[in-house]
């Protein structure tokens, strides 16, 4: 049990002992947070730290690459979620690039091939990510599939989504509901992992809110919050 009270940070763990009656009492071990990257602790230092190295892009774009790379490490098939935005359409070409380097020619995993990546869109018939997404992939040489669900399956998908999220913030709502639908999809037909641009606009201030932030160091904390 989490004793009243207790703040529990993402991705936090609290050590119990399973032969102490303790367990099934309210005094337990504090929750800590099992990742912790120097921007954290940087962020929560006091006073607070800030970032001071010179932008580079190279160490960007290589830091990026190996992340994706890094992903592909996996035995069951997969596949990655395509809107046809910067940030998926980023992480699809990286991961198409490096699918034979990674896998080998022409081998399979569960039954898939991995000589060509498997990329997913869905919107609602004749929505723009549908039309981006779909010159995406025309241009990665993906296996797209295209994906297409009703404003009455969406709203009959809500009660689920917010059981599974948690939340009834509508703008979470609004972002999951779609995902939702499409993550049924996907999973009826076989894929068990996909990669995706999510998160990218978090670490890297790209909701339009950002641009009124009134200086460099209040970007910087809103990026840490998020």
């Amino acid at each position: 049990n989490i004793p009243k009270g207790t703040v529990v940070l993402p991705g936090g763990t609290a050590p119990v002992d399973l032969g102490s009656a303790a367990v099934d009492k309210e005094a337990s071990a504090p929750f800590v947070r099992w990742y912790q990257p120097k921007w954290l602790k940087d962020h929560f230092a006091t006073p607070e730290v800030f970032p001071k190295e010179a932008l580079d892009l190279t160490r960007l774009r290589e830091s990026f690459e190996r992340a994706v790379v890094k992903r592909l490490m996996t035995d069951v098939p997969f596949g990655v979620l395509l809107s046809g935005g910067l940030d998926s359409s980023l992480v699809a070409s990286v991961a198409c690039r490096h699918m034979d380097s990674v896998f080998g020619s022409g081998s399979e995993i569960g039954g898939f091939r991995t000589d060509r990546l498997h990329s997913f869109c869905i919107g609602l018939e004749g929505s723009p990510d549908l039309l981006a997404a779909r010159d995406v992939a025309k241009f990665l040489n993906t296996q797209h599939h295209e994906l297409h669900f009703t404003v009455q399956e969406g709203i009959d998908a809500i009660s689920d989504v917010i059981y599974h999220i948690e939340t009834y913030d509508v703008t979470s709502i609004r972002a999951s509901t779609p995902m939702f639908l499409m993550s049924r999809k996907i999973k009826a037909l076989g894929i068990k992992m996909v990669l995706s641009g999510e998160g990218s606009d978090e670490v890297f201030g790209g909701y339009l809110y950002f641009h009124k932030a009134p200086n460099a160091e209040e970007f910087h904390r809103e990026c840490c919050r998020k």
